[in-house]
């Protein structure tokens, strides 16, 4: 995508690169299966939306959302009260895919970009059987494309299967990929949900990103590889860093090499957590998970926890 440019509309169905049937079905079928073992009241507890219609202001209650306080009238009255919101019955789900370079490695033949398409079509076919809108932005450096949401179960399956069947970018592209976020601040309306799949890798956080955290409820999807988390034992081998653009040979055995993925890792971290601040706002599954597992855990964390309920 050229800077200044907005993503491209959805071209018709039968010009565009698709999933195999079989890798859908067989994750409805797995979703199906979650739904019917009561994961539904979660994946709602979790995605409730925001800036949904107005309704009254009330008193404040243990575990309610922070974000909805009324701070005006707290403060005239002298006791926290909270902005009551009546519940929109379809939300609107904007999954944002950011496809870097960085996401095509994976230590044990798994990428990080297979395990955030698979979270992706999970959570779109979840979306789906829950009668929401799903879209998408897909971005990378070489191209880029939006569905604007779409209900229904056909209009749901064309739409995961065209960013399941997304071909990645070149391993020597360029390894920066700048989301349109003037464009994102425009797609949806306000109460949306915004999930962002990405490599997360140290950057400056995006320009008006609380202000889209006010119109959207926010969530990052980052996938996780066991090289991410700790470097293999006393090896040395050359690999490729996409986001060098160069071969670079790596010694695990040096202290100063692991001390450097340690300060990578720690910074990493905090760019995530800087992005995401509540907790219930961050999903990390690892190449090595089993995907709808960690999907479920996730909502089921979240519910627990009563932040948004």
């Amino acid at each position: 995508m050229r800077s200044g440019m907005s993503p491209s509309p959805a071209a018709p169905t039968a010009s565009l690169p698709h999933a195999s049937p079989a890798v859908l079905r067989r994750l409805e079928w797995r979703v199906r299966h979650a739904v019917n073992t009561s994961l539904t009241g979660d994946y709602r507890s979790s995605f409730r939306g925001r800036g949904m219609e107005f309704d009254q202001v009330v008193k404040y209650q243990w575990g309610d959302d922070l974000r909805d306080i009324d701070w005006n009238v707290t403060a005239r009255l002298g006791e926290p009260y909270r902005k009551k919101f009546v519940e929109e019955r379809e939300l609107s789900l904007i999954f944002l895919f950011e496809d870097s370079p960085a996401l095509q490695f994976g230590s044990s033949g798994r990428t990080r970009r297979d395990t955030l398409l698979e979270m992706a079509g999970l959570l779109m076919l979840l979306g789906s059987l829950n009668r929401d809108r799903v879209g998408v932005l897909y971005t990378s450096p070489v191209t880029s494309w939006f569905q604007k949401p779409l209900a229904g179960h056909k209009g749901v399956m064309r739409t995961a299967s065209r960013l399941l069947g997304q071909e990645p970018p070149p391993i020597d592209a360029p390894s920066a990929v700048e989301p349109p976020w003037q464009f994102m601040r425009n797609i949806a309306s306000k109460g949306s949900i915004l999930l962002w799949f990405g490599a997360f890798t140290q950057a400056e956080q995006p320009a008006g990103w609380r202000a889209m955290q006010q119109r959207y409820q926010t969530v990052g999807v980052r996938a996780d590889d066991a090289w991410d988390l700790s470097l293999p034992e006393r090896t040395s081998f050359t690999a490729y860093d996409p986001l060098a653009g160069r071969l670079t040979s790596i010694n695990t055995a040096s202290s100063a090499e692991r001390a450097a993925h340690a300060r990578w890792r720690e910074r990493r971290d905090a760019y995530f957590s800087d992005l995401f601040p509540q907790h219930d706002d961050r999903l990390v599954v690892r190449n090595t998970d089993d995907t709808l597992d960690a999907l479920v855990g996730y909502f089921h964390r979240h519910s627990h926890h009563g932040i948004r309920a």
